[in-house]
């Protein structure tokens, strides 16, 4: 499905649909923001279960509340996922919370260290290294695997098990002003990941290290935080771009 959006726009006052296999959909939520470091919203529907990637910064709960009420009454959402405590993936689970004080937060022990500094010191919290599968009632499961210092101590991404789509964090990450909702020209937008992951990404080790933590796993797509999603076309040339990256202190300390 993914490829069908190759090349197009896509309509930012619409959610869009990225995936969908009996009562499983994967949903591009988006940000109306027309600027270089667009986030990217995820929601995840199960039948009746509905879980939040990465519902990002607080001046754009609103926007997100409303795309979510295009599917759902947003008092469904049960379960947020943060795959680390930054602003614009994290900030708004307070607004959540706000809304649902039953919401469930999916992160690391790490990153729960620093999301009560949002302002919101007492919730459901689920670490995801101590539980790395979460299963929905259907039997469907997402898989969590732990990306260290790419670009947090305590990041991880997220499999859904039912598409192979492995919701990535920071990881392919991209910074663009002729943004596209998916990856068309991988070789082009090798650009645009360099300047995410030059600066943000600890070390050309950290890298190889994750990368490594995939093989043996099928992944059908990678839908980073920020930029392009990147398709099953590109995702060996992905996987091979993040092996050979220098970044962090590569380059600060190279001269070690």
């Amino acid at each position: 499905m993914l490829e069908d959006y190759i090349g197009k726009d896509i309509d930012l006052t619409d959610v869009t649909v990225l995936h969908e296999k009996d009562n499983h959909r994967i949903y591009w939520l988006g940000i109306d923001d027309e600027n270089a470091f667009r986030c990217n919203v995820y929601l995840i529907e199960d039948e009746d279960e509905f879980i939040l990637v990465d519902p990002g910064s607080r001046s754009y709960f609103e926007q997100v509340y409303e795309r979510v009420l295009q599917i759902t009454d947003p008092m469904n959402v049960s379960k947020l996922i943060l795959c680390h405590q930054d602003p614009d993936v994290a900030a708004s689970m307070v607004d959540w919370l706000q809304l649902n004080e039953n919401i469930t937060i999916y992160s690391s022990a790490r990153a729960n260290v620093l999301l009560p500094h949002y302002g919101v010191d007492s919730y459901n919290f689920v670490d995801v290294v101590e539980n790395p599968i979460l299963k929905f009632k259907s039997g469907n499961q997402l898989h969590f695997i732990e990306s260290p210092f790419l670009h947090f101590p305590g990041a991880f991404t997220t499999l859904d098990k039912n598409s192979n789509y492995l919701f990535s964090g920071d990881i392919f990450a991209a910074l663009d002003t002729s943004w596209k909702l998916v990856v068309e020209d991988f070789d082009k937008h090798k650009m645009n990941l360099d300047l995410f992951h030059i600066d943000y990404m600890a070390s050309n080790i950290a890298a190889r290290g994750y990368v490594k933590r995939l093989e043996g796993i099928q992944v059908d797509a990678l839908l980073p935080q920020h930029g392009s999603i990147i398709s099953r076309k590109d995702v060996d040339a992905a996987l091979e771009y993040l092996t050979d990256l220098r970044c962090g202190t590569d380059l600060i300390y190279g001269d070690l």
